[in-house]
């Protein structure tokens, strides 16, 4: 008996499953790993010269010590130690004394002679202040915009200039010269938080980054080529008013190039999720571990994401170029009491810290920039904006960046040059008669009259279509089923979502590509699959390529790459058709009326090499013993499955079929051996081995760079649901991004033994169960909602509202939990402010906000509401309407004017005039939103407004003339929660709310005040 031998990678069930189980556990491991573990800091504390983890580490625990809004007192004191922070660095670092903390703790003077001889100047800004203006929303295309609102600003922002080697020794800020070069770096953070979050993320690791990103820079042997601006901004929390603070000051024509810090989330990575450019993106290149995507970017740039960062400031009002860092999950505890040092650590700290340091290096040392115009209509001047960018990390180890017109060009070369490769190689294989692919029979022409072979070319070609089909609707299915019975699931559990997608997708393609597989086996189902694979793929490319070219947008990078990668398989595939025999030799040899018992023709087999011929005797000899079939059964080639003959199906233990060949002539036996499963005859040469090429091609790349996009996606979109966002997009991003991963499996998957997919149908069944009945929130996954507190001043009516999701009865659930709402109506709406959100309210427990003296018991609190705020009004006596208005509120720094109908203009009692034009929106104002550096501020504002209500007054000429009038209400902030007693509302919240929810702020204020007023 001869000694059996399989090929370990034949195509055959076992080594199709193993290895391919293999690659995807492995691709799917790296990639789980690099996404939710993040970099482990060195264990030396002090990595790079002047930076100290430890030090940075205590910093983070004292700013996130409490809330610090900047309507709080502990702003100030955050500003206050902050100044002492860098005092301290840079009189450890330098050499130079700097100018007394006495003097820059209340004033942005200095000495200039200090200032000369010091590598870095600290400047105090209480002095800039910014007036801005904000269009309102467009409800549609064809709409009117609505009226927007203008902002008012009194910046107390802390600046670092940290002078370069090349910049000189001259004070150009100081006698208001611009600077001698352009070409510094800003290196930005805020550090007031939102009077619900500690802000350790958002953006305290930001600031402790800075401090010591300082502490490096001005210490010995580092000290910049270009001068690096640290800016220690305050207000970006409440419409980036520190970054439009800093517009005004003289530093802000300094820098050329950006790198801003930012947290939307609680520890993690710190993502690079936005850039202006491809040259300063190259700068980020040199962090030890990038995580970056230009998805997020895209997201951006079309609007799909709201929220905004200092950023916009940056590229849109100074012109300059620069990237977006930020922690982006989990958004649950984003703006929460739950961003605090205990849930951000030391690695998340060294993750952004070694991030900036290396990217500063990269664009204060390495090569100069050019500087952006600010005239976008001169078009010799788009060199300077620099070139739009593609970007995306490779397991956190390194980042790829090129242009995007690089990305177009590829494109556009796969659509022409894929296309015309395999039809050259068809032609080829057309010619050679061996194009195998939809042929029905081959002709011989005999004198007694032409012959018909069977081929049967053409089976398997409708196999593909159905398998994906069936797979992709069973996932989208599985989306509107979840959506229907537990649509908040994802928000908890996003893996349990992508284990039953990933499990009901790959178990059905398996079960109908077998069933189809077993009724019409074909030696072509791999090849025709990566043909339709081609044409599907080809298709795509199309829109993205025009998405490329017409609306730049790059985040279907991917796609090309995952198109060349089917490319390159499906050519290798087409490729071994080169192997077969020729069609009309196959077909002589299996004629009935061939009675050449050794065909003469030789294989072109790459795989087999010299056909076997046996002789005549050999071939005619009586089968005189069943030993000697048995021996032949058991000599294996390497097409045979490593099963053997007892190969076995999902249906049964079918036994091996004959090949298809003519009926009364078939193949000889060895031939017969290497014929998969009643397969078509001709496939007896195919080589078996290719397939594994082509699977590594098709799986790992576009596993490698689909599944960092999913996984990337998911963190962004899951918990979104709780801002009002659409509760499918998560289920359908997922269910997509399935199907890409897991297309790269499906040509083989007619070869999976049963053990995998039956595995996975256990945890489909598992899942789905879990997701359609589990609670979707828990104490790690806290549904947010958000608070906010209306005191009437006039009637002292106070409500308090919580706004949520609407389905379900969550929101509800978390009212009906507060002490204070027992026995009370609730009333609850769609909100206004927040879309696709609902708004529950109720009168609320009084807010203690303003310190008043002590009252005799039995009198309501509300009667001393009154004297929160306080108005005075008188009208204009020109004919143009306006009116003078004072307003204060006590324990307060920031107040609205709201306005029934839009104003024009508006000027502010010892604020810097502003052009009109940057005041007011076109379509007029509804809103002034105020904020002042000192507490308990008078404003006096004097307002315009055009035509519209009428009011009468008595002219000189003691005649009655017609003027319009105006009405609204002034409104009052208060912020400051870190007193317990002072909002016993939110106190209430914190205390009885259940333990899988949680608060944020909904407003500028957490209680607002407000009283009307009528001109």
């Amino acid at each position: 008996m001869k000694k059996p031998f399989s090929n370990p990678i034949a195509f055959t069930p076992l080594p199709v499953t193993i290895i391919s189980s293999l690659v995807y556990t492995a691709l799917f491991v790296a990639l789980l790993v690099t996404h939710l573990i993040v970099p482990s800091a060195p264990s030396n504390p002090t990595p790079i010269a002047g930076v100290n983890l430890t030090e940075a580490w205590q910093d983070l625990q004292h700013i996130s010590g409490g809330f610090h809004p900047y309507n709080s007192r502990r702003n100030d004191e955050t500003r206050d130690w902050l100044l002492r922070r860098i005092e301290h660095i840079l009189a450890s670092n330098t050499r130079a004394l700097m100018f007394d903390r006495s003097q820059y703790l209340h004033d942005a003077q200095f000495r200039t002679s200090i200032a000369k001889q010091s590598s870095a100047v600290v400047f105090s800004d209480v002095t800039s202040n910014a007036t801005f203006s904000r269009e309102g929303k467009k409800p549609n295309d064809k709409a009117e915009r609505e009226p927007g609102y203008s902002v008012y600003f009194e910046g107390t922002n802390i600046i670092v200039y940290i002078r370069g080697s090349e910049d000189g020794d001259d004070d150009w800020w100081i006698s208001g010269q611009e600077p001698p070069t352009k070409g510094g770096v800003l290196v930005n953070a805020h550090y007031d938080s939102v009077s619900t979050g500690y802000g350790a993320t958002d953006d305290g690791v930001g600031i402790v980054s800075i401090l010591q990103i300082i502490k490096h820079f001005t210490s010995e042997g580092h000290k910049p080529t270009r001068g690096i601006v640290a800016l220690f901004n305050n207000g970006e929390e409440d419409f980036l008013n520190g970054a439009q603070a800093f517009s005004k000051h003289p530093m802000s024509k300094f820098p050329l190039t950006f790198l801003n810090l930012e947290g939307a989330g609680a520890g993690g990575r710190a993502a690079m999720f936005r850039s202006t450019d491809t040259e300063v993106t190259r700068a980020y290149q040199k962090s030890k571990h990038p995580f970056a995507s230009v998805l997020s970017g895209d997201a951006f740039k079309r609007g799909v994401v709201k929220s905004e960062t200092d950023y916009l400031v940056f590229t849109q009002k100074l012109g300059l170029r620069g990237l977006d860092v930020a922690f982006v999950e989990p958004r649950s505890e984003y703006h929460t009491d739950r961003d605090d040092s205990r849930r951000t650590g030391v690695d998340s700290i060294w993750h952004m810290l070694s991030a900036s340091i290396s990217t500063l290096e990269a664009l204060s040392s390495g090569p100069s920039l050019s500087s952006p115009k600010k005239d976008s209509n001169d078009d010799n001047n788009s060199k300077d904006q620099g070139t739009e960018a593609v970007w995306f990390d490779l397991f956190g180890r390194t980042l790829a960046v090129f242009q995007l017109h690089t990305l177009f060009a590829l494109s556009v070369a796969l659509l022409v040059v894929a296309p015309l490769i395999l039809i050259v190689i068809s032609a080829m294989l057309h010619k050679g008669d061996k194009y195998y692919i939809l042929s029905r029979k081959k002709q011989l022409q005999r004198i007694e009259g032409d012959e018909s072979i069977a081929l049967h070319g053409w089976r398997g070609f409708f196999q593909y279509p159905i398998l994906l089909v069936l797979a992709s609707g069973t996932a989208i299915g599985l989306v509107f089923l979840v959506r229907k019975m537990n649509p908040y699931i994802v928000y908890s559990s996003p893996f349990s979502v992508w284990s039953m997608m990933l499990s009901a997708w790959f178990f059905i393609a398996w079960f109908s590509s077998r069933a189809i597989d077993y009724l019409r086996p074909s030696a072509l189902t791999r090849l025709y699959s990566m043909q339709w694979l081609f044409a599907i793929g080809w298709l795509v490319l199309v829109a993205v390529t025009v998405l490329e070219r017409r609306q730049q947008i790059a985040g279907g990078y991917f796609i090309v790459f995952y198109f060349g990668a089917i490319f390159l398989a499906t050519l290798i595939a087409s490729s071994e058709l080169f192997g077969l025999p020729r069609k009309s030799e196959y077909a002589e040899e299996v004629s009935p009326s061939n009675t050449d018992p050794a065909p003469s023709y030789r294989s072109q087999s790459i795989s087999s090499g010299q056909r076997h011929a046996h002789s005549a005797d050999e071939q005619h000899a009586p089968d005189d013993s069943g030993a000697q079939h048995a021996e032949e059964d058991e000599d294996a080639t390497e097409r045979t499955s490593l099963l053997r003959n007892d190969r076995q199906t999902t249906f049964a233990h079918y036994p091996h079929q004959a090949p298809e060949t003519s009926e009364d002539h078939a193949l000889d036996k060895s031939k017969e051996r290497k014929v998969y499963l009643g397969e078509q005859a001709w496939s007896w040469s195919l080589p078996t081995w290719p397939w594994v090429l082509e699977f590594l091609l098709l799986s790992v790349i576009p596993i490698i760079l689909t599944g960092q996009v999913a996984l990337y996606l998911t963190s962004a979109l899951h918990q979104t649901l709780a801002d009002g966002s659409s509760v499918l997009l998560p289920y359908i991003a997922i269910a997509v991004f399935t199907i890409l991963i897991l297309i790269p499996v499906s040509p083989f998957i007619h070869r999976y033994t049963y053990h995998v997919p039956i595995f996975l149908l256990l945890i489909l069944i598992g899942t789905l169960v879990y997701n359609l009945l589990a609670f979707p929130f828990s104490a790690n996954n806290r549904l947010k909602v958000y608070f906010d507190q209306r005191v009437d001043l006039d009637t002292g009516i106070n409500t308090v509202s919580l706004t949520g999701i609407k389905d379900g009865g969550y929101l509800r659930d978390i009212v009906g939990s507060l002490p204070s709402t027992a026995g009370q109506e609730i009333s609850c709406v769609d909100s206004a402010l927040r879309i696709g959100l609902m708004e529950c309210s109720w009168h609320g427990l009084p807010p203690k906000v303003v310190p008043s003296p002590p009252r005799h018991l039995g009198i309501p609190p509300q009667f001393g509401y009154v004297d929160w705020l306080s108005f005075n009004i008188s009208r204009s006596n020109s004919t143009r309407n306006g009116a003078k208005i004072t307003l204060f509120g006590k324990n307060s720094r920031a107040c609205k004017l709201l306005f029934d109908t839009p104003i024009s203009d508006f000027t502010i009692r010892g604020a810097v005039p502003e052009e009109t034009s940057n005041k007011v929106p076109k379509e007029g104002s509804k809103e002034i939103r105020l904020w002042s550096r000192t507490w308990e501020k008078p404003w006096t504002v004097m307002v315009y407004w055009g035509e519209g209500a009428t009011s009468t007054v008595r002219s000189s000429k003691n005649h009655k003339q017609r003027r319009q009038g105006l009405n609204g209400k002034f409104v009052c902030l208060w912020s400051d929660a870190n007193d317990s007693g002072v909002i016993p509302a939110l106190d209430e919240m914190w205390k009885y709310m259940p333990t899988w929810a949680t608060v944020s702020k909904n407003s500028d204020g957490l209680v607002e005040g407000s009283k009307a007023f009528l001109i």
